[in-house]
């Protein structure tokens, strides 16, 4: 069986992480800060907190921004479960918006929900392809939208406008212009869950570039006391000689990445540009090359001129197929023993949010991607052999469909 995305570990991640256990120091320490300066230096803004989780990154960011009961946030309906997840955490209410073919937020539709209820948009980088963020970055800073902005707390009055957190869970070392995700807006998290390009097991990082007057390396410094229960000291900064005594100055949370974790990642980013990128973008365009001779295939967008994606995911459309029709193919699929998957069920999907009030039918974009959506594997050790195998049973399942 071809796998969908099994993770990269080769012998120098296992020889760091060796090297990190015999060190003595697994927790927050050396290696999570220095993570956290390559992760600055190569995304290119200002300052970069590590993290257990994505989700935690953003709930975090939520939270240091004063989101709460009354508020909304405005969310793109296709993404995972945790984009909307952590705004309902914060008491606070997730508006949904449709998307565009490309599967990242429809902007001329966000326009239109914004109230004086808003306090944040998440844009999502769906599969790794960035949202056009000059054109959201310009909309909360266009003043009919500033003009409907009601901060409630110092934080918000210093910025004056929306935040722009954005959902980059897929698309660490994307570009837009001559920037890469991370420096596109005000706050980005990242993901690097087992199945990301950049994989730590389990973890995240918040990619601080706020614009003046806040000083990104106070935000950070707070952010590190309230993702460690709200105490002002972690481990290694206590280790010093004569400096155990600390305070907790708020009930914070427990979010801090290990030792264990950063050692993976530092081995991981040290090769990301040269090695793990384009074996992934190979691999897209062996896809493209062979799904384009088919009227059937509809193609991702996933560079152009101005953007090119982190090659997470190749979301693959069959042309004018049901919902029934693509599930009948995937299973088609797993028969030639070939995993593929489909991302994502869009949020009024999932029982939660049907249960909260909303509804697919508002969303007939999000729907349409999602109905004749199949996610193709793309990692690291896929062979050309096995990318063979993946388009023939592709083609193969297809056509069996469509024939009949």
């Amino acid at each position: 069986m071809i796998p969908f995305s099994p993770p990269k570990i080769y012998d120098e991640i296992i020889d760091e992480v060796v090297n990190t256990l015999k060190s003595g120091w697994i927790t927050t320490g050396p290696k999570t800060k220095f993570f956290e300066q390559q992760l600055a230096a190569y995304c290119g803004n200002k300052k970069t907190l590590c993290l257990n989780s994505a989700t935690a990154g953003l709930e975090i960011m939520l939270r240091w921004y004063g989101v709460k009961e009354g508020d909304e946030v405005i969310i793109p309906v296709y993404t995972y479960c945790a984009t909307a997840n952590v705004v309902l955490h914060c008491g606070a209410k997730p508006v949904f918006v449709d998307v565009d073919k490309d599967f990242n937020i429809a902007i001329e539709q966000l326009k239109g929900v914004i109230t004086t209820n808003t306090k944040v948009i998440i844009p999502v980088d769906f599969a790794g392809y960035p949202c056009d963020y000059d054109e959201i970055n310009a909309l909360v800073q266009s003043d009919e939208v500033k003009n409907l902005f009601q901060p409630h707390n110092e934080v918000q009055k210093k910025i004056g406008r929306i935040l722009v957190l954005s959902d980059a869970a897929h698309s660490l070392g994307a570009v837009s212009g001559d920037k890469k995700t991370g420096s596109l807006t005000d706050v980005t998290v990242f993901s690097f869950h087992a199945v990301k390009n950049l994989t730590t097991a389990e973890g995240g990082a918040v990619a601080l570039n706020l614009p003046s007057p806040f000083n990104n390396e106070e935000v950070y410094d707070y952010l590190c006391v309230k993702t460690l229960h709200g105490q002002n000291k972690d481990a290694l900064a206590k280790s010093k000689v004569g400096a155990w005594r600390y305070d907790v100055i708020e009930a914070g949370f427990k979010m801090n990445m290990t030792d264990i974790q950063a050692s993976m990642g530092l081995v991981e980013l040290k090769h990301y540009n040269n090695d793990t990128l384009p074996k992934r973008k190979s691999i897209f365009d062996a896809y493209t090359t062979a799904f384009q001779k088919y009227t059937w295939a509809e193609i991702p967008e996933y560079k152009t001129s101005k953007k090119e994606t982190s090659y997470h995911l190749y979301p693959l459309r069959i042309k004018g197929i049901t919902e029934e029709q693509r599930d009948k193919i995937i299973q088609l699929i797993f028969e030639q023993e070939v995993s593929v998957n489909v991302h994502f069920q869009p949020l009024p999907m999932l029982s939660l949010y049907k249960e909260l009030g909303y509804s697919i039918q508002d969303f007939p974009i999000a729907y349409d991607n999602y109905a004749r959506e199949i996610s193709l594997p793309v990692y690291y050790g896929l062979s050309e052999k096995e990318i063979n195998t993946v388009i023939s049973s592709v083609v193969k399942a297809v056509n069996q469909v469509l024939n009949g």
